[in-house]
């Protein structure tokens, strides 16, 4: 396959960007989109050009990282994909794609495609922990749990932090994470002590990372490569107004 990319390039966050269209050739349709900007760095490296930074660690779907827009679309075309699961098979050769970076004021971009979501982390950390008592593990069946809930927590913990969601709305809201990370811990017993503390105070970080509010686009759910599901929000909005007039 040939293909003319348009790539974002950026040197630095406080410098200005830009497209810049680059010719990569003979790529082979099984390579993943990942793989394809392998080749384009290979080949950069060697006419001593500064290589396209970009964020990838566990090349499987996992970790979260690979996160970068395609054709405007946050991780490319196909529904429930990361990119680095996105095969160059779903293009046609001679196709032109253009590659850019998040686009959110709270993941401000670092180099090139690269973009800082330490928002998330601070996110995460203002959860807090659980009272749960540490030692040795519990019996399977020591904290009953009912099958829905469970379901339910596993399907909220799938959540990989990527990004995406933020990326496609229109209003660069983090609420759909937020709701995961809220609920995938509301939704146990264990998680159940500190319950309103955590919605307060995750709620709180994320509205100081500067991420903008919840219209319900939904956008943040098609996108998502692991189907997280809108309902999450609306459990999160019910656990913070619960929080709210108990505080």
């Amino acid at each position: 396959m040939n293909l003319k990319l348009r790539v974002w390039r950026q040197h630095g966050p406080d410098e200005s960007g830009r497209m810049v269209t680059y010719a990569v050739e003979g790529i082979s349709p099984d390579a993943s989109f990942l793989e394809m900007l392998d080749v384009l760095n290979e080949k950069l490296i060697l006419d001593g050009e500064d290589p396209i930074a970009f964020d990838h660690d566990c090349r499987e779907g996992i970790c979260g990282m690979c996160g970068m827009m395609i054709n405007g679309v946050a991780h490319g075309p196909e529904r429930a994909t990361t990119t680095c699961q996105l095969h160059m098979r779903h293009f046609a050769d001679g196709d032109t794609i253009d590659v850019e970076p998040w686009r959110a004021a709270a993941f401000p971009v670092v180099k090139d495609l690269v973009v800082d979501r330490g928002a998330f982390d601070r996110i995460i950390q203002a959860g807090g922990y659980i009272t749960a008592p540490t030692g040795a593990a519990p019996d399977a069946h020591a904290t009953p749990v009912p099958k829905p809930d469970a379901d339910a927590a596993f399907e909220a913990a799938t959540c990989i932090g990527c990004g995406a969601c933020v990326a496609a709305c229109p209003n660069g809201s983090a609420m759909l994470f937020t709701a995961a990370k809220v609920g995938h811990l509301g939704l146990l017993p264990q998680g159940q002590p500190e319950r309103g503390a955590r919605v307060l105070n995750m709620v709180a970080a994320q509205d100081d990372a500067g991420f903008g509010g919840c219209t319900n686009a939904g956008e943040c759910t098609t996108v998502c490569p692991k189907g997280i599901p809108l309902t999450l929000i609306g459990r999160l909005n019910s656990d913070y107004r619960k929080a709210l007039r108990k505080s």
